[in-house]
């Protein structure tokens, strides 16, 4: 086994060697050693990927989108004839709400398989471009190595006219472009990848029903605990459970002894609302007893919809937060959306004026992912207050507690990126399956490396922790989810904002701050 890596290994490796070969061929001193470098070149392999292959796999898609069309037209008609009230599933969930749902379901299912034959047919575009454009390089290297004929023996290699210099140059030259086509050729192929990789991955997180391969529950459970969001808020951005909820509550159910299921299953059925159901649901995902749980409805039991949503669901998105509203005079974007409880806004320190912005981060990020902990946080020991300054001083406490945890700074400032990864490891990977690994971010390619796998985590539900700098110093925030090619960032100044891939890539995740911390220098990713 070789501890090498080759030229060939990877896409990013070939970009790095190509690159480095169109700069030799211009700096070439002899023809055989121009010779040599175009050999090089040819021997990088075309940009892989089969274009018929992935046309075929997308008119399947797409074949698949009448018969689903079928099936929402079946269960409107069903809706549209007005349903008793009558309760379906082990769970109670009224017959109409369920018809909805399913409604709804079969919607997003048709435009997943949309979506899905899209992305496919346009990466296999991308592929023949990208395949193209590396033909015509490797066409001109071909050609410009019949131009300069054999090798040179020792002795010819000893002596160069000027018309031998001339046909050198003119070679180095054509072929230095020739092999720029190469790697733009190889690049396009790796970020039509990367888009085709993101776009699948959020389609594959929204197959949310199928999440849940339990037989505790029945399939008209799933679809409405898969299709409940929080109250007041489009649905789609506000699922109450994450797909990473649905599949560890599924596996929990599993796992619960035969007491603590007809426990379980007795709670959702007494439940008031979906809203309350979903909670309960995102509370056995994030580890919790069924004891615990069973404290926690007791608390949560007869509220509102809206009483949920406040006191559980920290960061609510609205649609109209993905709009472009341009910078504010400090740099960061006009559009953002202050994270608050009862006026309170979930900052550091309370009021913006400590420096535990990784604590801070850390206990939100564990707030949207376990909603008994959101309650004790926001509703006190009995889960019952709205008082926004005693609110206030638990968030500090915690944010101190956290702070101290992970080794922070003195005067509640800074946190070291051990201090980091352990305390995300303990709160929020403890309640999401995850063990948190950093991983630095040097350049606009290791950002564009990390995209896919950042993307992935958050389509799933699962935080990803994020460190900027600038020349004035660093800051932590956390990205919570994606939409296209947007990352939603929240900063434990209080607000969430939207940044898109071009400026995490690019250094301007100002946006999300300020215009003084540009650059993402780290993430600790989910694994």
């Amino acid at each position: 086994m070789s501890f090498f890596s080759s030229p060939l290994d990877s896409p990013s490796l070939r970009l790095e060697w190509l690159a480095g070969l169109s700069k030799k061929m211009l700096g070439a001193g002899s023809k055989n050693e121009l010779l040599d470098l175009i050999d090089d070149a040819l021997s990088v392999p075309e940009p892989g990927g089969d274009p018929a292959l992935l046309e075929s796999l997308a008119s399947l898609y797409r074949g698949q989108v009448d018969q689903v069309g079928s099936v929402f037209d079946q269960v409107d008609r069903v809706g549209r004839k007005g349903l008793p009230e009558v309760w379906v599933g082990d769970t109670s969930v009224l017959a109409s709400d369920a018809v909805n749902a399913a409604g709804r379901s079969a919607t997003q299912m048709s435009e997943a398989f949309q979506g899905c034959a899209t992305v496919l047919l346009t990466l296999a575009d991308a592929i023949i471009a990208a395949q193209n454009k590396d033909e015509q390089g490797r066409g001109q290297l071909l050609e410009q190595k019949k131009t300069l004929g054999g090798k040179d023996g020792f002795f010819d290699d000893l002596h160069e006219n000027d018309e031998e210099e001339w046909d050198r140059k003119n070679a180095a030259h054509f072929g230095s472009f020739a092999v720029d086509l190469m790697h733009t050729a190889v690049a396009d192929a790796q970020e039509a990848t990367r888009v085709a990789a993101r776009d699948l991955n959020k389609w594959a997180a929204e197959a949310r029903a199928g999440k849940m391969e339990t037989s505790e529950l029945t399939a008209v459970d799933k679809l409405m605990l898969a299709d409940t969001g929080v109250a007041d808020a489009d649905t789609e951005l506000n699922e109450i459970l994450t797909p990473n909820d649905l599949a560890r509550a599924s596996a929990r159910m599993d796992q619960l002894n035969l007491d603590d299921e007809m426990a379980m299953e007795r709670m959702l059925a007494q439940s008031d609302s979906p809203q309350e159901r979903a909670y309960l649901m995102k509370a056995l995902a994030a580890g919790h007893s069924v004891a615990e749980i069973g404290t926690f409805q007791n608390k949560i039991h007869g509220k509102d919809p809206a009483w949920l949503r406040r006191h559980l669901t920290p960061v609510v998105t609205r649609k109209d937060s993905l709009n472009d509203e341009g910078l504010a005079p400090d740099g960061s974007n006009n559009n953002k959306d202050d994270v608050t409880f009862d006026g309170q806004r979930w900052v550091q320190g309370g009021d913006g004026s400590e420096g535990t912005c990784v604590a801070s981060s850390t206990v939100t990020s564990r707030a949207m992912v376990d909603p008994l902990y959101a309650l004790g946080l926001t509703g006190g020991p009995d889960g019952q207050q709205d008082d926004p300054e005693a609110f206030k001083q638990r968030l500090v406490a915690e944010q101190h507690r956290l702070h101290t945890e992970g080794d922070g700074g003195k005067n509640w400032g800074g946190m070291g990126p051990e201090g980091q990864e352990r305390i995300n490891d303990s709160a929020v990977g403890s309640a999401t399956g995850s063990d948190y690994e950093r991983q630095d971010l040097n350049s606009a390619d290791d950002r564009r490396a990390a995209l896919t796998q950042v993307e992935k985590s958050v389509a799933e539900g699962r935080p990803v922790p994020v460190d900027v700098s600038g020349k004035e110093g660093a800051h932590a925030m956390t990205i919570i989810a994606q939409e296209g090619d947007k990352l939603q960032v929240y900063n434990p100044w209080g607000s969430t904002t939207w940044v898109s891939e071009d400026d995490f890539i690019n250094g301007h995740m100002g946006k999300a701050s300020n215009s003084d911390l540009p650059n993402a220098y780290s993430v600790y990713l989910p694994r």
